[in-house]
């Protein structure tokens, strides 16, 4: 299946990102479990201060929003490098601050972060190992990651590959989708099955704590409830929550 562009084909991944037709938010269930599972990861805020949660990536600021009810007390702090998004974001968010992962990093000081929301960014990614690095820089000893990701080995990504279709998440093209279902382009580089997510996080200098699924937003209506039957098995869910900690 082949769908026409439907926006000016872009000159590179920055003009891709910047372009305010591009999807920057995921879906609500995804980003409920995710907070769900941080708020259990920090309690409750003490008398000694606010922890302090950066959720990098933070799109149009949807997730971090969605987990702010549960983190009463606490202090979210969006990062974005695309401006557009960022605009978005400081609508839902009190503090929301540009910051790459590469070409000088975050702006935080070293061990400064209790927590990262870590969501639906590492696909995008050119450079993932540089990413983790950085973010491993940021957070204190024992804090928390809290990454999301498209699940490469999903139940239905398993039929499509044995009918030789091309998996849902994977993109061959920044100007349309080619050869897979779906009608959004947003820009996936790299797809995880999770023990290639699990090692890759180990690797760079975490412990991986817990691995569950969670559904996908866009898995047609019929569809539905198998998909939300699926995240009790992580390894054919839509979307992978994977909890780790820097050591």
């Amino acid at each position: 299946m082949t769908t026409a562009p439907t926006r000016r084909p872009p000159h590179g991944l920055r003009d891709f990102y910047e372009d305010p037709a591009v999807p920057v938010a995921s879906g609500a269930p995804r980003s409920l479990r995710q907070a769900r599972m941080l708020a259990a990861a920090l309690g409750p805020a003490t008398a000694s201060g606010p922890r302090t949660v950066l959720d990098i990536g933070c799109g149009d600021g949807t997730a971090a929003s969605t987990a702010a009810p549960l983190l009463a007390g606490h202090r979210i702090v969006g990062v974005d490098w695309s401006q557009d998004a960022l605009r978005r974001a400081h609508t839902r968010l009190p503090a929301a601050v540009r910051g790459e992962l590469t070409d000088g990093g975050l702006p935080f000081r070293s061990a400064s972060a209790d927590a990262v929301l870590f969501s639906e960014v590492v696909e995008h990614l050119v450079d993932p190992d540089a990413a983790l690095d950085e973010i491993h820089r940021v957070l204190r000893p024992g804090g928390h990651l809290m990454l999301s990701t498209p699940n490469l080995a999903a139940w239905y990504n398993r039929a499509l590959l044995l009918a030789g279709v091309q998996p849902v998440f994977s993109e061959v093209s920044l100007r349309a989708i080619h050869g897979r279902p779906g009608t959004e382009v947003v820009g996936h580089l790299r797809l995880y099955t999770p023990r290639a997510l699990r090692e890759f996080v180990a690797a760079s200098g975490f412990e991986v704590v817990g691995l569950r699924g969670a559904p996908f937003h866009g898995v047609p209506r019929p569809l539905r409830p198998l998909d939300r039957l699926a995240c009790a098995v992580p390894s054919v869910a839509s979307i992978l929550l994977l909890h780790a900690r820097r050591t």
